[in-house]
């Protein structure tokens, strides 16, 4: 079993920044690809960004240039920073893995967080 638990979330004001960590737990030595996905109110969850095992990242277009991802393989935590927000950007964020390896053998197990709430005021 794994379990990925949010934190960093809150209040910031439009042109503020918030780093957010997602910190995946349990029987695992390594996770694969992990993501940051998004959901505002009455809108598609919808993916923020991706991070390969090997480091490779990818940005939707609206966060390329404000936002980051990075992972630290040895506290299986992937961060999100959050740079330059806007209003729009405000909206529930979730931490998310697939695949996952014990330290004998790969699993899948489709894993989300809780989600942490990010507000942004103008």
């Amino acid at each position: 079993q794994v379990q990925l638990v949010e934190s960093g979330g809150g209040l910031v004001q439009a042109g503020g920044s918030l780093r957010l960590s997602c910190a995946a737990s349990g029987s695992i030595l390594s996770s694969n690809a992990m993501g940051w996905y998004r959901q505002a109110p009455g809108k598609q969850r919808e993916l923020v960004a991706r991070i390969t095992y090997g480091g490779s990242t990818s940005y939707a277009d609206s966060v390329k240039g404000r936002f980051t991802i990075s992972r630290d393989g040895a506290k299986n935590t992937v961060y999100l920073q959050m740079n330059s927000l806007k209003p729009e950007d405000t909206a529930v964020y979730y931490c998310h893995g697939l695949t996952y390896y014990s330290g004998n053998y790969y699993f899948t197990q489709d894993s989300w967080g809780q989600g942490t709430q990010v507000t942004v005021s103008s």
